[in-house]
């Protein structure tokens, strides 16, 4: 029985972040909302409580039943710590000072074995409205702060401890060795979730899934569908049926170029070029949301299409990865919609396809450790994430053949300059928008009026913030100049230099 941790979710923001802090420490491990906690068995080996925009004092907040958890391991963060503190007849208050930002311990227990080798005066994180003002009897602090005194605390007889700030966070300088404490020295857990471990469950499991059945997939040319389509492989051969379909929105010369990398890779794939179906689905749509869902239909139009060629199919493979999985189960109702996301659109129900996704329990640097250990061309597992919607996405008015060429050319010289000036791996992504604005310039000593284009380059782990990458302006020089003097219809070039949040990576 595969080992693991068990998260349970209370809302905060950095739940994916203590996942991901575990699974560095080479241990599985799941994302549950708080009111949906799976059966425990045996090999769930210790539970960790996240943190919450909630007060444990309002109506209604997030509750979980600890009596529930038996002998297992429990870890309390933040909002987790206080539901411990509050469940057991301790008293949480409003803060009177604000408790955010960095802080330092200043009283540390280290014979408790959550806090061994947890430096003296080490820098947390803290991030909370409420503080513990009083725990019960059968509790004891063993860390404080300035500010905080109770900073963390541990159950006297049970394996159950807290602490109230974020040890998944880079401030939290040895957050890393509080979670390690508790995983490997608390919980005990083996550390042997690895990529090549990964790799070979999870082709025995398909295997077993899916015997001599036939699967379906649709490829993108991404790291994701790429790599669910390589475990596929492995497992069944020329039975994985994959569709790359052109839906005239690629960058330039990518049809072609991705087709013939999957090719080489050995992947039974077939190329559909259906551009011109896009193009009169998209004809006179503007409005973002409206775009993204004329491409998402046409394309389940054209895969449906094509999947019906193959006969006897009974399964639909897919890159979905695991923030797709936990973005999709809210934790307190459904949220605000911000865009609609490229892996989740409807699956025609007149396909009938059982579905199988073999990195649903993988964050996005994990699935590149798995496209290492298969082997994949490097130049697909370092590409940098593209919408699912392609350039429909990044020209910011109606979609016309000639607008798609035009932001191709501009595209193919940025992503080649930052190639060719050693820039592109030290970016996470980077593109070009097609701005609905023309401005005044002049070309020789004529008056032009022309587009203007927008480059977009950002830093990020995940793609969950970003920050705007620093290009050198010797670079941004030179590539405004070569897209400015090449590419008719451009006479202007900007630099977008905002961060996410606020803003987001794509303009739509």
């Amino acid at each position: 029985m595969q080992e693991q941790i068990l998260i349970l979710d209370f809302g905060s923001q950095y739940t994916q972040l203590i996942a991901r802090r575990v699974r560095e420490l080479n241990v599985y491990c799941e994302i549950h909302p708080f009111n949906h906690v799976p059966p425990l068995n045996d090999g769930i080996k210790g539970i960790i409580l996240s943190g919450s925009p909630c007060s444990v004092r309002d109506n209604g907040s997030p509750d979980v039943d600890l009596s529930a958890f038996g002998s297992v391991p429990v870890l309390g963060v933040c909002y987790g710590a206080q539901l411990m503190a509050h469940k057991s007849g301790g008293e949480v208050q409003p803060s009177k000072i604000r408790e955010y930002g960095r802080a330092k311990l200043t009283s540390v227990d280290h014979h408790n074995e959550l806090l061994k080798e947890i430096s003296l005066d080490s820098q947390v994180w803290m991030s909370h409205s409420d503080t513990i003002a009083t725990l019960p009897d059968e509790y004891e602090i063993i860390a404080s702060t300035p500010t905080v005194k109770v900073a963390a605390f541990a159950h006297k007889q049970r394996n159950h401890f807290a602490i109230q700030f974020h040890p998944e966070v880079t401030h939290t300088i040895e957050g890393k060795n509080l979670l390690r404490n508790f995983v490997v020295h608390i919980c005990g857990c083996t550390q042997d979730w690895t990529p090549d471990q990964f790799v070979e469950a999870t082709v025995a499991d398909l295997q077993k899934k899916l015997g001599n059945d036939k699967v379906v997939m649709a490829l993108s040319g991404g790291v994701d569908s790429t790599v669910a389509a390589t475990l596929i492989h492995k497992a069944i051969g020329k039975n994985l049926y994959c569709i790359f379909v052109d839906n005239g929105l690629l960058r330039k010369n990518e049809f072609q170029q991705v087709l013939n990398s999957y090719r080489h890779m050995g992947l039974n794939i077939k190329g559909v070029d259906a551009k011109d179906k896009f193009y009169i689905a998209l004809k006179g749509l503007t409005d973002p949301e409206a775009k993204r869902k004329a491409i998402g239909k046409t394309f389940i139009d054209v895969f449906d299409e094509e999947a019906h060629r193959i006969s006897d199919v009974k399964w639909l493979g897919q890159g979905t990865i695991y923030p797709d999985v936990i973005e999709s189960v809210s934790v307190k109702g459904p949220s605000v919609t911000i865009k609609s996301h490229h892996n989740v659109g409807g699956l025609p129900a007149k396909m009938k396809l059982k579905v199988v996704e073999p990195l649903n329990t993988l964050f996005k640097d994990e699935v590149r450790l798995v496209g290492k250990t298969l082997e994949i061309d490097p130049t697909i597992l370092g590409r940098h994430p593209f919408p699912g919607p392609g350039l429909g996405i990044r020209i910011l008015s109606d979609i016309t053949a000639e607008k798609v060429r035009i932001l191709q050319e501009v595209d193919h010289i940025f992503i080649n300059g930052l190639r060719e000036h050693n820039l592109y791996d030290s970016v996470w992504q980077a593109g070009a928008m097609l701005l609905p604005v023309q401005s005044v310039g002049v070309m020789g000593d004529e008056r032009t009026y022309e587009s203007v284009v927008a480059l977009r380059a950002v830093v990020s782990v995940d793609g969950m913030t970003a920050d705007w990458s620093h290009l050198p302006y010797e670079f941004l020089s030179e590539i405004s100049s070569t897209i400015i003097n090449n590419i008719k219809g451009v006479n202007r070039v900007v630099y977008d230099i905002s961060s996410k949040p606020p803003a987001t990576i794509e303009w739509e």
